[in-house]
């Protein structure tokens, strides 16, 4: 028999964990546990379903949470990895429609466009084929490349674009409408997909095919979602889809106080119309064991302010224990003196508790002065965020040449990619257009020819080596594992920086391995490499730099919450755009998710040489209401 300990667990976390079936949401607070109580609950579902093979379909935003959430939960129950895949909600649509895309045209070695500008490259292409019956067009690609993601993000279908677009009164909606709808038939008609593709294409499919709905009915009984605030409307009708209309055991894990992603179309009032759509009874986690109770008490003062927020949610409880902590406000005349005051008291510190603290700001330019003082000072520091693509030559050489070896032909961008990285390396200059001008002559394999090409120009025996031997495997026979490994032993001759991005390349490799399997298709593989981040680990003892938006999920024992001023925090657009209501509570949830990173220590810096101190100081009672006497707590 398959035992479970669930001794740590508060009450609320049992009642949520041992919640039977039907829909229900656990509306959980920063630092409540959500993570463990979602893995109980997978647990006692595979303990009670022992003799079954069903899954249980767990989603969530990043390859890492999924990661480290089948890992934790892989050490409970033995048979947690055979019974279970956690994912997030675009690996999963790449699931779907890697195996079910042939019913719209869609191949399984499908490309996914990760760079900006390979989709601007073909939004111009779907404007310059409207422009035939739509000639007074004024814009490009760029410009309507932020609409186009917000069609998608709402799950519009191709047909519903023009509708959806007079519905809110844009100007061209029907111009925009019809580029919309080409854009997306150009990328079936080129085997490509855009993150936010994936899901709406995923999601069309889906609501047209009665048979797939069951299958997948059939195979994932129980679903569950973490941090289901950050869901959009396409993932909404992805779920709708998924879960069986007859049980609707559906398992939600979120906070509605947390909801920051307006750009990706998340919203309070669409995650509440899917609750009303499921009749969603809701548990409470009040309890959280992240944060002091100083922190507490000046997040339940903050987001008591949003007329959005729940009245009926408890209020958040600090189970810390051992911890009084402390938060105190600085204020500075220039904003240079406030980032050189942060780097100081970090400097202060033991170097081996460094790693611990975080310095959190609204936006990058802020960050990026703030690392300029840690760097004056010696101090390791590091700015975090997502990185989609390799940067380091021989990464960038690699990963253009797969994708060639996948797409074999037309992939202009990955043919340039592969000349500049491989002229780098070598030191010669390799152009594209001779790589196609070789390819016509012969039979348009931009792979094979870039070969030719690349041989005519080496001189180095352990390069051509490699050309004539490892990338002829590539090239005839798709063995893309010991292309790999050869050129790893290749990139040691050509003496370029890329051990951290290795370390990124073999950690990726071994995470797609664990959850694919070892005999995956290259097609396969890149994918999933497109669906991850390349960022490089976090250096030894650094402080870690994040924007607000990227810090959501973490925990740090002490934060520095930087540039609280209005205008910055909140952000410009909030005091005055249209739709200042709006936009000033995602605002004050941003504001909460910062301070609620803290497990020891929070510090709020404002300078006064630009605007006033940020009027959410004045909400927490850190400060006066008119902007002074700045106070210390704990």
């Amino acid at each position: 028999m398959i035992m479970v300990d669930t001794s740590s667990l508060n009450e609320n976390q049992m009642r949520s964990v041992r919640w039977g079936n039907g829909p229900v949401l656990i509306r959980a607070g920063p630092g409540s546990g959500k993570t463990e109580v979602l893995l109980h609950r997978i647990s006692r579902i595979i303990k009670k379903t022992n003799s079954e093979s069903f899954l249980i379909l767990c989603l969530t935003f990043t390859n890492n949470a999924a990661s480290e959430m089948q890992r934790r939960v892989n050490g409970m129950v033995p048979s947690a990895q055979e019974r279970t895949l956690i994912t997030t909600f675009h690996s999963f649509s790449t699931r779907i429609l890697r195996q079910h895309g042939s019913h719209v045209g869609l191949r399984p070695d499908f490309t996914i466009l990760s760079q900006k500008d390979d989709r601007i490259a073909i939004l111009d292409d779907a404007i310059q084929k409207t422009r035939a019956s739509h000639s007074m067009i004024n814009f490009n690609g760029e410009q309507l490349l932020p609409c186009v993601d917000l069609l998608l993000n709402e799950g519009v279908t191709r047909d519903g674009a023009v509708g959806y677009l007079n519905s809110r009164k844009i100007t061209n909606a029907r111009v925009i409408g019809t580029i919309y709808s080409k854009y997306r038939h150009l990328m079936i008609e080129r085997n490509e997909m855009d993150f936010g593709g994936l899901v709406a294409e995923a999601s069309d499919f889906l609501q047209k095919k009665q048979a797939i709905r069951e299958l997948i009915h059939s195979i994932y009984p129980y679903i569950c979602v973490d941090e289901f605030q950050d869901t959009n409307l396409a993932q909404h009708q992805i779920l709708r889809s998924i879960v069986n209309p007859s049980s609707r055991n559906l398992f939600l894990v979120a906070d509605d106080d947390q909801v920051i992603y307006w750009w990706r179309g998340t919203s309070l009032d669409g995650a509440r119309q899917f609750l009303s759509h499921y009749n969603m009874k809701i548990l409470d986690l009040p309890e959280s064991y992240r944060c002091p109770p100083k922190v507490i008490e000046i997040a339940n003062k903050l987001i008591s302010n949003n007329p959005s927020h729940d009245c009926s949610k408890p209020n958040l409880i600090s189970r810390k224990i051992d911890c009084t902590g402390v938060v105190q406000v600085k204020s500075f005349k220039t904003i240079h003196d406030e980032c050189d005051w942060i780097a100081s008291d970090i400097e202060r510190k033991p170097r081996k508790t460094r790693f611990d603290c975080a310095v959190l700001a609204r936006n990058r330019k802020m960050l990026k002065c703030v690392i300029e003082a840690l760097e004056n000072r010696g101090v390791a520091c590091h700015l975090a965020g997502r990185r989609d693509e390799f940067v380091s030559e021989p990464l960038k050489w690699l990963h253009s040449i797969l994708q060639l070896a996948n797409s074999r032909k037309h992939d202009y961008e990955q043919l340039r990619r592969a000349c500049d990285s491989f002229s780098a390396l070598v030191g010669t200059t390799m152009e594209a257009k001779e790589v196609i001008l070789e390819s016509e002559a012969g039979d348009g394999d931009y792979l094979r020819a870039w070969q030719q090409i690349a041989l005519q120009k080496s001189r180095h025996s352990d390069t051509v080596r490699l050309l004539k031997e490892s990338m002829l495997g590539l090239i005839d026979r798709l063995d893309y594992t010991q292309f790999i490994e050869a050129s790893f032993r290749w990139f040691e001759h050509t003496r370029a920086e890329y051990e951290s991005e290795k370390a990124v390349w073999r950690e990726i490799a071994s995470e797609i391995t664990r959850d694919n399997g070892d005999d995956i298709s290259l097609n396969t593989l890149l994918q999933e490499f497109a669906l991850r981040s390349k960022e490089p680990p976090v250096p030894k003892d650094a402080v870690i730099c994040h924007t607000i938006h990227g810090s959501k999920g973490l925990e740090f024992d002490h934060v520095y919450l930087a540039g609280l001023v209005e205008g910055e925090l909140p952000i410009r657009f909030s005091l005055t755009n249209n739709y200042n209501d709006y936009a000033m509570q995602e605002e004050r949830r941003l504001c909460f998710v910062a301070i609620t990173r803290s497990q020891r220590r929070l510090t709020m810096t404002f300078s006064r040489d630009t605007s006033k101190p940020s009027r959410f100081l004045a909400e927490m009672g850190c400060i006066g209401r008119d902007g002074g006497s700045v106070v210390k707590m704990g």
